[in-house]
């Protein structure tokens, strides 16, 4: 058992090693003059009465010549369209739209049928992003070869180590985004900050065949658009200069639920790979937590122990580490720390969770599974 969690270290130090060589060096996109599309930005909102502020702001300071903005109302049942209406009525790019159906994927589809721009940028009404955001993203299309065009999202960090540990949490799925668009099988993509043509949008036939899922607004599309245009297809860009932040869970309780939420979409997936992928994720958290077993066999077990998790917490830095300083963040070693011991049963307690597909959304409770007909 010694020997097995010292070759198993290694090997987790090896594995982070080879897939943060891939995170790029030179993170800030070239812009190209005069590159003045019409886009429409779609952002879907219920229930967001408390950041309408913040959203006007960040609409405000978008200054790109041809921009439409299409603000879809799922059904809220607070004030929020109310609040927006009077907000935005004075800007003429603005429009507030209601949904034609339930749930995210048909507020964007409600959008996406009545945008007038050839590119799609989405985001969510929590978020807040560059001023040269637009311009950044939609960059990649001058290659008629991109029809999807990713970008890194994080969590503000406020104070508290739950922050903190979004924080590092979000850099592990950036750090495994960018890995797998690299090697062109990407898995996963936010729908916080994402591009694409509507025309690669009519031509998968959008959300069909998972518009059921409360969740994977994102993914799907993405698996879609790669699957019908080839590798060359689909691209993520990490860089600061598109990076959008988006509001931190304030409870345990809410971050587990929604990282269940996403997690529930598993069974969804026709691809061995993602599978794969989620079961390989579960399985390490496993031998992690039973490396514990160690400090039970004497002295060479618990030196033993210790040492694995070093390797472990420095792996981790190395990685994670360099995700988020490209990113302007500096995570202390005691966050890093802290966060590579509870991360484990935090994997666990969601996947679990995600196996019931229990989690609530918006004040829209789903018990069974991820089907948005079971919602009540």
């Amino acid at each position: 058992m010694l020997s097995f969690y010292l070759i198993w270290s290694l090997s987790y130090v090896i594995l982070l090693w080879w897939i943060s060589r891939f995170w790029p060096k030179k993170i800030d996109s070239d812009l190209i003059d005069q590159f003045y599309p019409q886009v429409t930005l779609i952002v879907p909102f219920r229930n967001e009465a408390d950041n309408v502020p913040d959203l006007c702001f960040n609409l405000n300071k978008l200054d790109f010549p041809n921009l439409e903005i299409l603000l879809v109302d799922d059904h809220s049942e607070d004030a929020s369209f109310e609040l927006l209406e009077k907000a935005v009525g004075k800007y003429g790019n603005v429009t507030i739209v209601k949904s034609e159906g339930l749930g995210k994927k048909a507020a964007i589809e409600t959008a996406v049928s009545i945008a007038s721009g050839e590119f799609i940028v989405c985001t969510d009404a929590d978020c807040d992003f560059p001023d040269l955001w637009i311009e950044k993203m939609i960059s990649p299309f001058q290659n008629p070869k991109v029809q999807l065009v990713a970008g890194a999202v994080l969590v503000e960090e406020r104070r508290g180590f739950l922050d903190k540990f979004q924080s590092l949490d979000w850099a592990s799925i950036l750090l495994m985004t960018n890995y797998s668009f690299a090697r062109q099988v990407p898995l996963m993509c936010s729908g916080a900050n994402l591009a694409y043509r509507k025309e690669a949008f009519k031509q998968v036939n959008g959300f069909e065949g998972n518009r059921e899922f409360a969740s994977g607004d994102d993914e799907f599309l993405l698996k879609k658009i790669h699957h019908a245009y080839g590798k060359e297809a689909c691209i993520y860009l990490a860089s600061s200069e598109i990076l959008v932040l988006t509001r931190p869970e304030s409870s345990w309780e809410a971050l587990v639920n929604q990282r269940v939420r996403w997690a529930s979409k598993w069974k969804a997936h026709d691809s061995i790979l993602h599978l794969l992928s989620a079961v390989g994720a579960f399985l390490i958290q496993l031998i992690w937590l039973g490396s514990s077993s160690l400090i039970f066999l004497g002295r060479k077990g618990i030196l033993t122990f210790g040492l694995v998790w070093l390797m472990k917490i420095a792996a981790e830095k190395m990685s994670l580490g360099k995700v988020l300083k490209s990113l302007a963040r500096e995570p202390s070693m005691l966050a890093f720390v802290r966060t590579s011991f509870v991360h484990p049963f935090y994997v666990l307690r969601t996947g679990f969770g995600a196996l019931g597909g229990k989690f609530t959304w918006k004040g829209r409770r789903n018990w069974r599974s991820v089907n948005l007909e079971s919602e009540i």
